[in-house]
């Protein structure tokens, strides 16, 4: 007779929810955290990770806008004020920020995007 197969195992069992949060703030490869957090069936109805997920997202696209949109202006419109350095400097200001926040456990807001990732956060998922 053949016996069952075994149940696959989860990848993310041993990581802790305030390192999943950790590790959505991580300039330029945060993005990917995200999306595994926001994936996996471990972390679907913690808020607060999801919280963590969706402003690291959102943080990812500011970083996006601005080598896209604001880098090519700066050659252009502002070549002394270096506003796309200055915007990165933020960004990475603020996600260094961030991760000192989420090893606390705290659901900070940042400006602009923290409201953003709180209704993201809060939407209700279909349950499978």
């Amino acid at each position: 007779m053949n016996a069952p197969p075994a149940p696959a195992a989860d990848i993310l069992s041993g990581l802790s929810p305030h390192a999943a949060s950790i590790l959505c703030y991580v300039p330029w490869m945060g993005w990917i955290a995200c999306i595994v957090v926001l994936a996996a069936d471990k972390f679907r109805q913690d808020r607060v990770v999801r919280f963590h997920a969706f402003q690291g997202l959102y943080l990812f696209v500011a970083y996006l806008v601005d080598e896209v949109a604001l880098r090519p202006l700066d050659h252009f419109m502002f070549p002394f004020l270096h506003v796309s350095r200055l915007f990165e400097a933020v960004l990475l200001v603020a996600s260094i920020y961030m991760m000192i926040k989420a090893s606390q456990g705290a659901a900070c807001s940042l400006p602009l995007v923290g409201d953003l990732a709180h209704r993201s956060a809060t939407e209700d998922w279909p349950k499978n």
